[in-house]
């Protein structure tokens, strides 16, 4: 979703910066970096371990995700380039789609509202029990549509995204945001969202899916 559906990055860095700015330090764009596709639990922790500050972890959660619904409910939703026209040619081509995203339901909540499409599966952080790198996020959005992770393809913009994606057995799609994505065996990397479409994924599967099968595990 972050990164993907929506350019949601630098609403993360005003809010990221808001808070650590109630925990009296400062927060860099290498701070963030270091966070890109990770956990709220992950985030927190970051959060107070370089704030001069003490305050209670469910405290900084719900700073964090208050001001990330609001923005995202007051402003124009600022949706990726070519998100829209792909989620229109997945649903138009019939095939099974879902939302797997390591933000909490009220994020979500706030980018569906604004985004225009139905996803007939959504996995989000209260959901799972580890979120990315671990793949189980994806390995339920597929049981849930009653499909092979290994006949899936990932869309991802993060390496957390990306290693969660490759552990459950999916191809993965890597459109890099604000941290490179390196290429590998299994994987496709582009520009943007905008250099995806059905029929080039649809050609790109055998030759990803033989690459990611003849590739060292690990």
């Amino acid at each position: 979703m972050d990164g993907v559906l929506v350019n949601s990055e630098p609403l993360w860095f005003q809010a990221e910066t808001e808070v650590m700015a109630r925990l009296g330090g400062s927060w860099q764009e290498g701070d963030q970096h270091a966070l890109v596709g990770g956990s709220m639990a992950v985030t927190v922790a970051y959060l107070l371990e370089r704030g001069a500050r003490r305050a209670d972890p469910a405290i900084v959660e719900y700073w964090l995700t208050q001001s990330m619904a609001e923005m995202l409910a007051s402003e124009p939703l600022p949706v990726m380039p070519g998100a829209r026209e792909l989620v229109g040619e997945v649903m138009a081509a019939g095939l099974p789609f879902a939302l797997v995203t390591s933000s909490e339901r009220v994020i979500m909540d706030a980018v569906l509202a604004g985004f225009g499409a139905v996803f007939p599966v959504t996995v989000c952080a209260e959901d799972v029990s580890a979120c990315k790198p671990d793949p189980e996020g994806y390995l339920r959005a597929a049981s849930e549509l009653s499909v092979d992770p290994r006949r899936c393809i990932v869309v991802e913009d993060s390496l957390n995204g990306v290693a969660a994606g490759a552990a459950a057995g999916c191809v993965v799609a890597a459109v890099p945001g604000v941290v490179p994505v390196p290429a590998a065996p299994g994987r496709l990397v582009v520009a943007s969202v905008t250099d995806l479409s059905v029929a080039r994924l649809r050609r790109e599967f055998s030759r990803l899916r033989a690459e990611a099968d003849a590739a060292p595990a690990g």
